[in-house]
């Protein structure tokens, strides 16, 4: 009998050591699937909904189609970005990693998230240093390169004063 009450604590514990987790880094702003689900929540207007399910579209189209939605200028970029990325997809369906994903995954094997969330840079220094002999091991598609260099442009440059301070300390532990 204790056996079932111990696993059951491990979990709902494991649980909480997530979402504590999670806590540390929501200073850094939602990505594309996020911000879809969000929307899927909330109902996505059936225009929008079947164009996601059925066309591939330019980050400008997507910025055009996604702007009675509600969204503010920035998720809309972020999510045109995702979009143009993966679409077409079911917009209620299992949805594919986005730009924060994809940092909070990769990024924190060689150094502490801050060092990229802070960094201001262009979508070419992204990629260059993406696909750099230090970079280029981490198990990436081209895909997946590309949307967390877009999502990097538009959500990174994170003032230092916006980091937690128990992740300001560290760097790069390279």
């Amino acid at each position: 009998m204790r056996t079932p009450l111990i696993a059951v604590t491990a979990v709902a514990l494991a649980g909480l050591a997530v979402a504590q987790e999670d806590d540390v880094f929501a200073f850094i702003p939602d990505g594309g699937r996020t911000i879809l689900e969000r929307l899927h929540h909330q109902g996505i207007p059936g225009e929008l909904a079947a164009a996601m399910a059925s066309q591939q579209a330019t980050v400008e189209e997507w910025k055009a189609q996604l702007s009675g939605a509600g969204l503010d200028q920035w998720d809309a970029a972020t999510l045109a970005e995702y979009l143009e990325a993966y679409a077409p997809l079911d917009p209620g369906g299992d949805l594919p990693q986005d730009g924060r994903d994809l940092a909070l995954a990769n990024c924190q094997f060689c150094h502490i998230i801050t060092v990229t969330v802070t960094q201001d840079r262009t979508r070419e220094a992204w990629l260059g240093t993406l696909n750099s002999p230090s970079h280029v091991e981490i198990d990436l598609d081209q895909t997946e390169r590309e949307l967390l260099a877009d999502y990097l442009v538009l959500n990174a440059g994170i003032p230092i004063d916006q980091i937690p301070p128990e992740l300001r300390a560290g760097g790069a532990s390279y």
